[in-house]
Parts: C-alpha cells; structure tokens; sequence
C-alpha cells in the first residue's frame, strides 16, 4: 500500500510538475517586472534613465522568452479537459481572439524610441485613444490571449498557466495604477474617474466618449504587421523552442 501511494505521487508530481514550474516562472518574471517597475524612480537616480530601461528591458525580455519556450514546449501537459480543435470556426475565432489581443498588449509601441532607449524614457499619463476604451490595455488583452489559447488547447497546463498570468495582470491593475497616483498624483485621480478598468464601461457611463480618429496611427498598423509575421512564423517558432530540451 505504502508503495503504491509513493508510486501514485510520484506520478502525480511527474504529471503536474510542469504547471508548478509554469508558475513559478510567472511568479518569477511578475515580481522581475513589477518590481523593477517600482524601484524605477530609485535605479534612475543612480545608473540615468536610459541605462536603467536597458537594464530593465533586458531582464523582462529573457525572462518573457524563458516563458514562451517553456509553454510552447509543455502546453498539451496534464489532462486534456475538452477538444474543441474540430469544432467549426473555433480556428477562425481563436486566431480573431489573438489578433484582437495584441491591439490591447501591445500600446507601447507608440513610443518605440524610447522602448529602446533611443529617447529618455518616460512615464506618460494617457488619455487617448485604446485608453479611453480601458485604463489598462495589456491586462485586457492578456485575459483575451489566454481566453483563445484555452479555448483552442484545452489542457489543464494552459488552464494553470491562464490562471496565473491574468492573476499577475490583474495585480499589476492596482500596482499600475500606485505608480501613476505616486507620480502624477492628482491630475492621475481625475484621469482615473474618465476611465475605466472594464472595457467600454466609462464610456456606457458617458465618462468617456471614443475618437476613432485617435486610432488612426502608424503604430496600429504596426502591430497589424506583427500579428500577421507572428501567424505566418508560428509553426516555426513552435518548432525552434521544441529544439530546447526543457
């Protein structure tokens, strides 16, 4: 008996062990992200702006590509709770889903410059365009993201792996906002009672009225473009993470 309950664990631990890892480099990555967010102000101070968005880019993005690989390479783990793959139009509406998500992601491609440090990077307080559909995109669009991957996948890893990224994002909701009120203090209250978290909400309220000029910009057609270079490419990048043995 006592041999078959260590079997059964151990089992269990082999099935179950990526979703803990998965989360574990979630956490990783949330409390790199978040937390070198908050000590902005602070390594600004010592090392100059430029240096530290360098710094600070560097480590989000390997961390982010540790991720990738790691979902793409254990994706199909666990239990496969429902297969929906061959459902009519599911194809069609989970790469509409991905598509949409990545108008919500992706914002800060508007200031591409100083993404890269090129400019001094800044903290901007936005009013305009996706901003006034939600006060925070990236959350939204995640929550969408993993809405179309579960959707299509349908294993208890991407379920697990859901579950801990929109967790992560919603904390960054309040954190997100902390920063702005540290900075902006005021002007970033007043901003917040035009907008809302719930997309759309401020605007059913009539506390916000959407400009569909304001989305007609390059930086749109931007992320157009990289929706499109990621769906042509995805096969292959799925394959080149399957090349790393982890």
């Amino acid at each position: 008996m006592q041999f078959t309950l260590s079997s059964n664990l151990l089992e269990g631990l082999t099935a179950y062990g990526s979703h803990w890892t998965m989360l574990a480099l979630i956490l990783g990555f949330a409390c790199a992200h978040s937390g070198l967010a908050y000590l902005r102000p602070w390594g600004e101070a010592r090392i100059g702006a430029h240096l530290y968005r360098v710094f600070f880019a560097l480590v989000s993005i390997n961390l982010a590509l540790l991720l990738l690989i790691y979902f793409f390479n254990h994706r199909y783990d666990g239990i496969r709770l429902w297969n929906l793959q061959a459902v009519p139009g599911i194809h069609s509406t989970v790469v509409f889903l991905s598509a949409l998500s990545f108008f919500f992601l992706y914002p800060a491609t508007f200031n591409l410059l100083e993404i890269a440090a090129i400019q001094r990077p800044e903290i901007h307080l936005y009013e305009t365009g996706i901003i006034r559909i939600t006060r925070h995109p990236q959350m939204v669009g995640q929550v969408i993201w993993c809405v179309a991957h579960s959707l299509w996948i349908g294993s208890s890893f991407m379920v697990v792996t859901s579950l801990g990224l929109i967790a992560y994002h919603l904390f960054a909701v309040w954190h997100g906002d902390h920063r702005l009120e540290r900075k902006y203090g005021q002007a970033f209250r007043e901003l917040k009672a035009r907008t809302s978290v719930i997309p759309g909400l401020a605007i059913l309220q009539k506390r916000q009225q959407l400009r569909l000029r304001e989305f007609l910009r390059w930086a749109y057609l931007g992320v157009f473009s990289f929706v499109l270079i990621l769906y042509a490419f995805h096969t292959q990048m799925v394959s080149a993470a399957s090349r790393v043995a982890w």
